[in-house]
């Protein structure tokens, strides 16, 4: 259940700006909270309260500026200290007969957001000690004009919200690791996959050019008209092959050593894998625009892929749906594939790993890819594949 509530929060789009909208209104009603109580008016010591209130309300401003994990460990540092040195001369100039001390509830609250902001997004190394500098100040703060039962009821309070903050700001910084980590992986099967690709390409259009070179050489002498139109194929093959790899070397980035290497899936495997798709009765429809079985080897492959991890996706996310397309076209200089169904599109918010290294196949390979909600409420994968390359690329 918390799962995906996590993934929400460790993201850095809206699971971010939800976090900061909610610390600015709990910020918002601690000041209000603290104005209506008078808490400074009210205690002994209201110019050092309020200053140092102030010193730590100003350390939440350059926290959304800021892009450097150091930077928060000194911000969090500087308004610790802060805090505490201002608890400490509240606790040396206490008057021990006053019963009654007033402290407001903005700073701590101020403290265990900048407490969020270090655990979440500053070093280990360093940050880890200035965490403990901020907990011990939120914690030391209800005890500052002396030991009392209601300071430690306090305290003891706070301490639990500390744990619970810092708990859920490592857990958030544990998860957005983990999908880091995910994603490179995913990047790095892909350029792996690339790789072999690569290799078939090259060898079969290197085959083809030997044995054409071979043939012209084999009736040079006795039918000279042939040598030049085997020149021209040799000439063709060639340019294709160099477009195969200027399309896919951008991925290589990996060692393909004790892999051995998988046949490329084509057009025809395409056709096969969407008659052979069924989901609750319900099956796939193909249709074809274009000569699709002039499509490079190397971007029929790519389309294959797209359909396969979308399929996938339609089977994992939308048990419920009660249609599912593809739809292939092919142009002079491209082609492209769509793949179309009206289950569930929870998915836009959560779009699967495997979806995420298709794409970064299809976009390392000079096309283009995309995921979305369409506006009649379906899902919908497109993937555009170049088939042709400039010269000069």
């Amino acid at each position: 259940m918390w799962s995906p509530l996590l993934r929400f929060l460790a993201a850095s789009g809206k699971g971010a700006v939800l976090l900061r909208s909610l610390a600015a209104c709990v910020l918002a009603a601690a000041a209000w909270a603290d104005v209506r109580s008078g808490a400074f008016t009210g205690s002994a010591s209201p110019g050092l309260l309020a200053l140092s209130a102030a010193v730590v309300g100003a350390a939440l401003v350059p926290l959304l500026l800021v892009k450097r994990a150091r930077s928060f460990v000194y911000i969090g540092g500087a308004a610790a200290v802060a805090s505490l040195v201002c608890s400490a001369v509240l606790y040396v100039g206490h008057d021990a007969a006053d019963a009654v001390s007033v402290h407001g509830a903005f700073e701590p609250v101020a403290l265990l957001v900048l407490l969020a902001f270090v655990a979440r997004r500053g070093p280990v190394a360093s940050g880890s000690p200035v965490a403990l500098l901020l907990a011990a100040a939120v914690v030391l703060r209800p005890l500052s004009t002396g030991v009392r039962e209601g300071g430690l009821l306090v305290s003891f309070g706070l301490t639990l919200v500390i744990v619970l903050v810092a708990g859920a700001s490592v857990t958030a910084r544990t998860v957005a690791a983990v999908r880091r980590q995910r994603a490179h992986r995913t990047r790095l099967e892909q350029r792996i996959e690339l790789a072999r690709d690569l290799h078939d390409y090259v060898a079969h259009h290197v085959t083809g050019i030997v044995v054409q070179a071979q043939g012209a050489r084999a009736v040079a002498a006795r039918r000279p008209d042939l040598v030049l139109p085997a020149l021209q194929r040799i000439e063709e093959t060639g340019a294709e092959a160099l477009a195969s790899m200027r399309r896919m070397i951008a991925g290589l980035s990996a060692d393909e050593s004790g892999v051995p290497p998988a046949a490329p899936a084509g057009m025809d495997d395409l056709r096969a894998l969407v008659r052979g798709f069924a989901l609750n009765g319900v099956p796939a429809y193909l249709t074809e625009e274009g000569p699709t079985d002039t499509v490079p080897p190397e971007v029929a492959a790519t389309l294959h892929r797209v359909t396969v991890e979308s399929l996938t996706n339609i089977r994992k996310h939308a048990r419920h749906c009660r249609h599912v397309s593809v739809h292939v076209r092919v142009r002079p200089h491209e082609a492209a594939v769509r793949i179309t169904n009206d289950g569930t599109t929870h998915r836009a918010s959560l779009p699967g790993y495997e979806l995420k290294g298709i794409g970064e196949r299809v976009t390392l390979a000079g096309g283009t890819f995309r995921a979305e909600a369409t506006a009649e409420g379906d899902w919908q994968v497109r993937a555009r594949m170049p088939l042709t390359v400039p010269r000069s690329a």
